[in-house]
């Protein structure tokens, strides 16, 4: 019997620092806007506005002893035990990250070596055929990684690939602006692996687009709000929040609508909806979109499963953390069974905006 090869998930891991961050812990922090100005509402107004417009109300933050390479190593660990497999069969790791490892006490950026090849070397990978690299592509980078395995897969080049999606926000963000509130840290993985069978499963189909002629400004990195910060050389992330949320709602549900339409799969098909948490209004505001195009009203139960609102936006790594908490049975109402249609789907710095159909 002839059959095709599939990108199929083995195995999922993942790494929640146990440090939680709640929001009345920003109560005495001092807020600027974006030309230096001192904001004169109460910080307990501008909390609670934060988390009316976003509904996190607390996030995490890793320990200062660890590191991003440190949690994606954790992380990665955890899938290969439940994939099951020996690591040294390992074809690629890939690590999506943004910021490589940045230590507490620096705002400096590391990423030489590469955090793929410091993953390898804490997993004690002998074989050299084991290829490990980086990929930085904004939020989006754990969905793209997962489109660049499955090219590797198909091609038949690889068998087994690992995809690391981990980040440590908490390290980059300013203090002195309230949009820093969001971030946090966390890392994700999964094992991909090849399976050939006559149905298609797995990985399906793929969407990406990147729009930087007129939106790759809507994150980037400078000086501290506050014009008085004590290190001027530091570089923060920044973001064009209410531009950005416009953004998200004009291409995600489209990008995830053309996927599922390549894919030759119907809306009423999906059974989750794995939406990067960036902000839990505007995931709300791109799921209702998204099946409107549908002409679609009502949502159904469960289609989209939430982390957010506890453990803040954790960039690369908020999707592959939901995919692992759902696998492992940790989020109640939610399952991933043989058969089922399960998106990912993500948008961030570039801009760039991804999806994937896949069948579990």
């Amino acid at each position: 019997m002839n059959g095709s090869i599939n990108s199929v998930i083995t195995g999922t891991g993942s790494y929640i620092p146990p440090n939680r961050i709640e929001n009345h812990e920003f109560l005495q922090s001092e807020f600027y806007d974006s030309a230096g100005n001192k904001l004169q509402k109460e910080p307990e107004y501008i909390v609670n506005k934060f988390q009316e417009i976003t509904t996190i109300s607390e996030r995490r933050y890793v320990s200062d002893d660890l590191n991003t390479s440190d949690i994606a190593y954790y992380a990665a660990k955890a899938a290969i035990e439940n994939a099951e497999i020996e690591m040294e069969e390992l074809d690629y790791v890939i690590v999506a990250h943004n910021f490589g490892d940045v230590r507490k006490d620096s705002n400096r950026s590391d990423m030489v070596p590469t955090l793929a090849a410091r993953v390898k070397y804490k997993l004690g990978i002998e074989n050299p055929d084991t290829v490990a690299y980086d990929l930085p592509f904004g939020c989006p980078g754990w969905v793209q990684a997962m489109i660049q395995a499955n090219y590797y897969i198909k091609s038949g080049d690889a068998s087994k690939i690992l995809v690391i999606g981990a980040e440590t926000l908490s390290r980059i963000y300013d203090p002195h602006d309230r949009d820093g509130m969001i971030y946090a840290d966390g890392a994700g993985a999964v094992v991909l692996e090849s399976k050939v069978s006559v149905a298609p499963e797995g990985i399906l189909a793929h969407k990406t687009r990147s729009d930087t002629l007129e939106f790759s400004q809507m994150l980037y990195m400078d000086k501290s709000d506050n014009p008085d910060y004590e290190n001027q050389d530091d570089l923060f992330l920044k973001m064009n929040g209410r531009k950005l949320y416009q953004y998200a709602l004009q291409t995600v549900p489209k990008s995830i609508k053309a996927c599922l339409e390549q894919a030759d799969i119907d809306i009423s098909e999906v059974k989750h909806v794995l939406i990067h948490q960036a902000n839990g209004k505007m995931d709300d505001a791109i799921i209702q979109r998204l099946f409107g195009l549908y002409g679609i009203d009502k949502l159904p139960e469960h289609i989209m499963p939430m982390t957010v609102s506890w453990l803040g936006n954790s960039s690369v790594a908020t999707v592959p953390t939901l995919m692992d908490l759902i696998s492992r049975g940790k989020m109640e109402g939610y399952s991933i069974e043989p058969g089922d249609i399960i998106v990912f789907a993500s948008v961030g710095a570039g801009m760039n905006v991804n999806a994937i159909v896949y069948r579990a």
